[in-house]
């Protein structure tokens, strides 16, 4: 069993920079994929970034590529989005979450563990 708990979201206004961060507890293994995902109001979940917890390769929505970079610290287990350049659209719930085999997807539901958000304001 994992355990994701994200934090590090709060207000920020146009232009501005926040870092999230995403606890991993329990079993890591090296085929794991981690992902954030993002759900403003009324909106669907989205897909923001996705990195591989072994080769750290990454992927990105092409709505935040360029401002958002995603990494890991495997000693600590814990993986970061950084976001830059924030606008008022990159408001919303923030989430991690992992992918057991690792595939780099886009889609939430190739993801088995969910955090239970942090939320992201972004004022104009």
């Amino acid at each position: 069993q994992v355990q994701l708990v994200e934090s590090g979201g709060g207000l920020v206004q146009t232009g501005g920079s926040l870092r999230l961060s995403c606890a991993v507890s329990g079993r890591i293994f090296r085929t794991y994929g981690m992902g954030w995902f993002r759900q403003a109001p009324g909106k669907e979940r989205e897909f923001v970034a996705t990195i591989r917890w072994s080769l750290g390769s990454t992927n990105y929505a092409d709505s935040v590529k360029g401002r958002f970079t995603i990494s890991r610290d495997r000693a600590k287990n814990t993986v970061y989005l950084q976001m830059n350049s924030l606008k008022p659209e990159d408001t919303a719930v923030y989430y991690c979450a992992a992918d057991p085999v690792g595939r780099g997807s886009a889609l939430s539901r190739d993801y088995d563990y969910w955090g239970q958000g942090t939320q992201v304001t972004v004022s104009s």
